[in-house]
């Protein structure tokens, strides 16, 4: 089962790739990883895209698709799922020709909706003890005992910079700008499908493996 998870920051597409992983032995293709990967290894493609960052560009269409090419070719025969590529029409277009040249079928577009109102509640409020790492929210998940984290007894706290308020509704923004307009794109090909990614963790991961029994036959 090949499939493209979609959804804004914060909608927790990390978190049911996770369980994908875990149930169905998929593997996360999340291009951001992959290309640190890359670089790290120093590889043709890893040093093509390094000396394109240093120059302060972005990393081509081409070089994305190579690299997503040559990680799927790993793979052994096993799942994947897509996170964080295609986010442009031309993309999505570039990835449909690597895969059908490699007959490779994407077997469903799951798209993770979300209030966004509800969701900069979320995402803003949510700090993490620096010791132990131990996640808490401002409203919803407070330490039992103020200022003291309920996991390790650690006394410092700390927020990610980009989970405040602001850099929340911008990322959102850019997302509707940059990403969303592939919707319609997937959906011509009757592939996208969308979970409600505001219901319980667990609830979005049923509504998940319904929609891949589905694809499944």
């Amino acid at each position: 089962m090949n499939i493209l998870l979609l959804g804004p920051p914060g909608a927790g597409k990390g978190t049911q790739a996770k369980r994908l992983e875990e149930h169905y032995g998929m593997v996360q293709l999340s291009t951001g990883d992959m290309l640190r990967a890359e670089r790290a290894a120093g590889t043709p493609l890893g040093k093509q895209a390094q000396a394109i960052m240093d120059a302060g560009k972005l990393v081509s269409d081409d070089i994305m698709i190579a690299m997503i090419k040559g990680r799927i070719g790993r793979l052994g025969g096993k799942g994947f799922i897509l996170d964080g590529f295609p986010r442009t029409v031309p993309q999505a277009e570039a990835l449909d020709k690597m895969l059908a040249e490699n007959k490779i079928a994407l077997d469903a577009v799951i798209e993770i909706t979300v209030d966004e109102v509800a969701l900069v509640d979320r995402i803003a409020g949510r700090f993490s003890c620096k010791n132990c790492g131990a996640s808490y929210h401002d409203r919803h998940n407070r330490p039992k005992q103020e200022g003291v984290c309920d996991v390790c007894g650690s006394h410092d706290f700390i927020r990610r910079p980009d989970d405040q308020a602001d850099t929340v509704k911008a990322r959102l923004d850019a997302y509707r700008q940059q990403t969303a307009p592939i919707l319609p794109y997937y959906r011509a090909k009757g592939l996208l499908r969308s979970v409600d990614g505001m219901a319980p963790i667990d609830a979005v991961t049923q509504q998940i493996e319904t929609i891949l029994k589905k694809a499944a036959g």
